[in-house]
């Protein structure tokens, strides 16, 4: 299961710059992480945005997921 919804996340150099969309389309992966972290439910993104599924959502913690699991990191300034 969690391998079908990261094939949703797709990497195209001539969308978005290149950034992970959702898709192929031009909602991309930080854009949803990061309006789940402002605290809008799943609910509302897909209110907000009505090309995105439920799965596109799962999609996007689970990229994140796999991310987070690479042995090296570089801290961010916020």
């Amino acid at each position: 299961m969690e391998q079908a919804l990261i094939n949703r996340i797709t990497v195209n150099p001539n969308i978005c710059h290149g950034k992970p969309t959702i898709r192929n389309k031009r909602y991309t992966v930080d854009l949803v992480l990061d309006l789940l972290a402002a605290g809008s439910s799943h609910q509302e993104i897909l209110d907000d945005y009505p090309n995105l599924e439920e799965e596109d959502i799962l999609a996007c913690l689970a990229y994140a997921t796999k991310i987070t699991k690479y042995k090296s990191y570089t801290k961010i300034s916020v």
